[in-house]
């Protein structure tokens, strides 16, 4: 990871989101944001959920698999009773599951650079470090053009248990709401034959993907728009393959947001309407920029 990119005001931001990083990574690259109030360095690396429980470390990849399974099918099994349609794949369920609080494989990202801005610096104080926005700049294929057919096809991972992913950190970023996941069977995912009943390949095509917990490397995926506040923040998830480990600093870039601007960038969001109540909208979202308006910065509402 480098850090070229230290951010004083926020139209230092906007300049850097719209020429330099442009300028950096190339303005063709399908970009994904994260904000995080305490940077990476500080101890809180670029891990999901599920990496905050430091036990599941010690787990073979089949027993944290098994683990990751067993409570996706109890929490699906409750769904029905307060969704008003049954999601169609694992990826949905699990992006729902993650929305609703339960820790995943994925992490949360934004397709809009001023959304994890906000994460970046709404809950800051005076007096508190630098906070960041991270960049994903690994570009990994997207879910959706895996089912379409319109990206180099992925193989499932196999059932040995080879390795014991670690990680002494966790994961103290508050998601942005979103995350599903089901296990699903892995008999869909045997190689199919021709008519003449010879084996196709054994790459895995469209309409024929893995389950989360069988992926060989990152994908993002586009959940549906269970929640306002999915939409609202163009919130994506990372479906990471390897979830006890941080993501490889060669894949994201840092964009450092230093603390005396933290307040002018609040202000500033608050005025392009990237704020609580359009970010969260439900009576939570409302009751924090009245918060914010009428107490933090003793404002008119």
């Amino acid at each position: 990871m480098s850090t070229p990119f230290e951010i004083e005001s926020f139209d230092e931001y906007l300049n850097t989101i719209h020429k330099e990083l442009g300028n950096h990574v190339g303005s063709r690259r399908r970009l994904y944001f994260r904000g995080q109030s305490k940077r990476a360095s500080e101890g809180y690396p670029l891990t999901p959920s599920v990496a905050r429980y430091k036990h599941l470390g010690s787990l073979s990849l089949v027993e944290r698999e098994q683990k990751e399974c067993e409570v996706l099918e109890t929490f699906s099994n409750h769904l029905l009773t307060y969704v008003q349609h049954r999601p169609q794949t694992a990826w949905e369920e699990l992006a729902i599951a993650q929305h609703h609080g339960l820790p995943t494989r994925f992490m949360d990202w934004t397709t809009n650079p001023l959304v994890a801005l906000y994460f970046a610096v709404r809950n800051t104080s005076a007096g508190t470090n630098d906070s960041a926005v991270y960049v994903l700049i690994s570009n990994p294929k997207r879910y959706a053009d895996l089912r379409r057919g319109q990206t180099a096809q992925i193989k499932p991972v196999g059932d040995a248990a080879t390795e014991a992913a670690q990680t002494d950190s966790p994961d103290a970023y508050a998601e942005f709401g979103v995350d599903e996941g089901a296990p699903e069977s892995t008999a869909d995912l045997t190689a199919p034959a021709d008519a003449d009943g010879r084996e196709l390949s054994a790459d895995v095509g469209p309409l024929e993907l893995p389950t989360p917990f069988k992926i060989s490397e990152n994908i993002i995926y586009d959940p549906p728009h269970v929640s306002p506040r999915i939409r609202a923040q163009d919130g994506v998830l990372l479906a990471c393959w390897q979830p006890m480990q941080p993501l490889d600093e060669k894949d994201y870039l840092e964009i450092v947001i230093k603390q005396a601007a933290h307040e002018e960038i609040r202000r500033r969001l608050d005025q392009y309407g990237v704020f609580d109540k359009q970010l969260f909208p439900d009576l939570d979202g409302i009751a924090k920029w009245l918060k914010y308006r009428a107490y933090e910065i003793n404002g008119t509402i």
